[in-house]
């Protein structure tokens, strides 16, 4: 993965959780991973684990601040059509926006939003790569024929 910043004068963060107000005007970096123990234990989640790479790059001027964060990696989904474990590329960077009068950010939890909505809508296999008994399944309760349209009077 690539810097975001072109300066050299860059400070490296060295905790995913940012307090805004300890930190002095300047640029700062962060690299870090989330697993697939991170991954899988967010409340709600369809992750079920992974391995992605993180890259935050903070710049921080007298009355605001840039925060851009880029992913690159592997998460696992359940496949929508038979259910089973199937891994998904995600690879991404945003500009991210952050509320205004923020005192601290979790360069973590961002990084797994932007993971989030850079998901696919939909998770399924290739062509012929589902679970074999879950297809059998599946074309059990498949419509042959269009439904017949009652007769109007």
């Amino acid at each position: 993965m690539q810097p975001i910043l072109s300066t050299r004068m860059v400070k490296t963060l060295n905790s995913t959780l940012v307090v805004l107000d300890q930190l002095a005007v300047g640029q700062y970096e962060s690299a870090f991973r989330l697993d697939a123990e991170y991954l899988s234990s967010q409340e709600a989640t369809e992750l079920l684990g992974g391995d992605v790479e993180v890259r935050a790059e903070l710049t921080l001027r007298q009355t605001d601040f840039d925060l851009r964060v880029a992913v690159e990696g592997s998460v696992q989904v359940a496949c929508d059509r038979c259910l089973e474990p199937m891994t998904v590329s995600v690879s991404a960077c945003e500009l991210m926006d952050v509320e205004p009068g923020a005192r601290e950010l979790d360069l973590r939890w961002l990084a797994y939003e932007l993971i989030i909505v850079n998901l696919p809508l939909t998770h399924s296999h290739p062509e012929g790569e589902c679970n074999p008994q879950m297809q059998v399944l599946l074309q059990n309760h498949l419509c042959s024929a269009a439904p017949e349209e009652p007769e109007k009077q």
